[in-house]
């Protein structure tokens, strides 16, 4: 008996070693799977929109051995960031990412990543939201031979549940985005012990301290575009003008910038239904950012050729309303939007549920005034039982300041929606996505996104000596062609600044800002040539890339439009009064390489 005693007691003892291993080994991935959502972050207000990756290399001796993250759609994925920073140490590793990778371009490039470096599992935080991508990449790895495991699916627990959170609030954006027709907006404002944004006479500066500006300057590096209302413009240009600092000047009215020094810049949006706005305000100088200014159809059309006179982008509404506001710019490819807007609009914005959280930050001063302006205006509501609730609130002391935030609406669950691996294209292999006589195509990650000029595909293009020059995408090609020949230092400096940025985005952001702020560098012929440049760019792209040639030629039959609701010459316009010559020309480059695919086979033919 104490012999068996003695085996029982080993085992039972080995069996506990086995699960302590187990239980460390879950949290250890579950560390590094937090430490990849941490790491994907770093791309935020740098370059937007864009989805955010985070990769992290880890041996089986726990050594963590590679980490990247992707800076911006069109860059290097932080997959293979990853694994050039780890080499040969990834034989045998894990690889641990936030989110599945969105090989959206037919490359498969994080996938082969993966699998020439001799990753062994891969820990996958979410599958990819958008519904065309998700999946993809796990049935590759898995048909290649790695592990794979998915919080929530392959692996459960209260603390999985806690690490998917953290993969699902870095990415919030874009999965409101996989989920609705509206962009992740977010309620910003600065309030008094008492509730007041401003005093009676409209003064409002500054009601929080300077560490909260600081953060505000944050929230808006992280967005896409900045909103405010009409009154907003109204009331501080109205106090601005009338007011002067202790220094004798004038206040300078909103610039609604972020300030940050560099980096992505989100444009300023102004609602106004009257367009009842001051002629003179800093929103209109457009040397640093755009302005978009969204009004009622027909309202005071002289003031809008004033505005456009000065650059301004002005976009007509029949009936002006947040939700009908926020579904345009979902469609113009934003992720996230940030209101700096008065009561009035916040309260129509929160009524037509585009709100989804509210960062409240609350300075011990009480100003008193029954005239003075609250945050939110009359939502209607009699009872107190009918009041709004935050979820996942949270409270941070900044400074003197409390920043209270939270959810005005749930994270959306793309669980019930992930399909199983046998489960795509088995019930009906012939179901389309998209109407197969109209292809739309515009963002990156969309499922024809690599028709967009922003796609991470190279090119080589003869310079003026005849030599081939690589340009990162077609987008900057495009930009950089704006100034060549043109007999400036300043053209040539603006050329390499373009052809060295880092994304499709910067260099675009780089050409459009030279161009409005210098028109004198942009060749004189530009108007006559863009064209052509843009075509031999096209041709280059879809020539050197066997799959996108592939992609383009299956469209056949289908008319192909970039589906950009503000750009009327290369896209389609809102309303299909766009141009789209994008479009047109890739439909052109099509049908001559089907010509030629068909005098090649005839040629075979005649052979035989």
């Amino acid at each position: 008996m104490a012999l068996s005693f003695a085996v029982v007691a080993s085992s039972s003892s080995i069996m506990c070693k086995a699960i302590n291993a187990n239980n460390h080994s879950h949290l250890q991935d579950l560390s590094y799977i937090k430490r990849a959502a941490l790491i994907s972050d770093k791309s935020a207000g740098f370059t937007s929109p864009h989805p955010n990756f985070g990769c992290v290399i880890v041996t089986p001796s726990a050594e963590v051995v590679g980490e990247g993250y992707l800076y911006a759609q069109g860059t290097k994925p932080a997959e293979v960031l990853a694994v050039e920073t780890a080499g040969e140490r990834c034989r045998g590793a894990t690889a641990y990412l936030n989110m599945e990778p969105g090989d959206c371009h037919g490359d498969d490039t994080a996938v082969s990543a993966f699998v020439q470096a001799g990753i062994t599992r891969a820990v996958i935080g979410m599958r990819h939201p958008l519904q065309h991508l998700r999946g993809n990449a796990i049935r590759a790895l898995r048909s290649q031979g790695l592990q794979v495991d998915v919080l929530g699916e392959d692996m459960q627990s209260k603390l999985v549940e806690e690490a998917r959170k953290a993969c699902l609030l870095v990415n919030l954006p874009f999965v409101h985005r996989a989920a609705s027709r509206v962009p992740f907006s977010v309620l910003k404002y600065a309030m008094t012990l008492d509730g007041k944004i401003a005093a009676s006479s409209g003064h409002a500066a500054w009601i929080s301290s300077k560490l909260s500006r600081n953060r505000v300057f944050e929230l808006r590096g992280r967005s896409d575009a900045i909103i405010v209302g009409g009154n907003t413009v109204r009331r501080d240009s109205k106090y601005h003008e009338h007011h002067l600092c202790p220094f004798g000047n004038k206040l300078a009215d909103p610039r609604l910038t972020a300030r940050h020094g560099g980096g992505h810049m989100p444009i300023r949006i102004v609602l106004s239904q009257s367009l009842d706005l001051p002629e003179e305000a800093n929103l209109w100088d457009l040397s640093d950012v755009s302005t978009v200014v969204v009004t009622q159809r027909g309202a005071r059309r002289s003031f809008q050729r004033y505005l456009a006179s000065k650059g301004v982008e002005v976009v007509e509404f029949d009936i002006l309303n947040p939700r009908d506001v926020m579904e345009y710019f979902h469609d113009r490819g934003y992720l996230s939007i940030l209101w700096e807007c008065g009561g009035t609009l916040a309260a129509s914005a929160i009524s037509s549920g585009v709100i989804h959280k509210v960062f409240a930050f609350v300075a011990p001063k009480i100003i008193g005034g029954k005239n003075a302006p609250s945050p939110v205006g009359e939502l209607g509501m009699v009872e107190m039982s009918q009041a709004l609730d935050l979820i996942d609130v949270c409270f941070e002391q900044i400074g003197p300041d409390m920043l209270i935030s939270g959810f005005l609406q749930p994270i959306p669950d793309l669980t019930p929606t992930i399909p199983s691996e046998d489960e795509t294209f088995a019930i009906d292999p012939t179901v389309a996505p998209f109407e197969t006589s109209i292809i739309f195509f515009y963002k990156t990650w969309d499922l024809y996104g690599a028709f967009s000029n922003f796609s991470p595909h190279p090119i080589q293009m003869p310079d003026e000596d005849g030599n081939y020059v690589t340009w990162f995408s077609v987008e900057h090609y495009y930009q950089a062609n704006k100034f060549i020949g043109v007999s400036n230092p300043l053209a040539q400096d603006c050329i390499d600044k373009i052809k060295s940025a880092k994304s499709p985005e910067e260099a675009a952001r780089m050409g459009r800002l030279t161009q409005r702020r210098h028109p004198h560098l942009v060749r004189s012929d530009w108007e006559s040539v863009k064209i052509d440049v843009m075509y031999r760019a096209l041709k280059c792209k879809f020539s050197i890339y066997p799959h996108l040639n592939s992609m383009l030629l299956s469209t056949a039959g289908s008319v192909l439009v970039e589906a950009s609701p503000h750009d009327l010459f290369w896209g389609g316009g809102r309303d299909g009064e766009g141009l789209n010559y994008l479009g047109r020309l890739l439909m052109k480059l099509r049908s001559e390489f089907l010509g030629e695919s068909s005098a090649a086979s005839e040629n075979t033919c005649i052979a035989l």
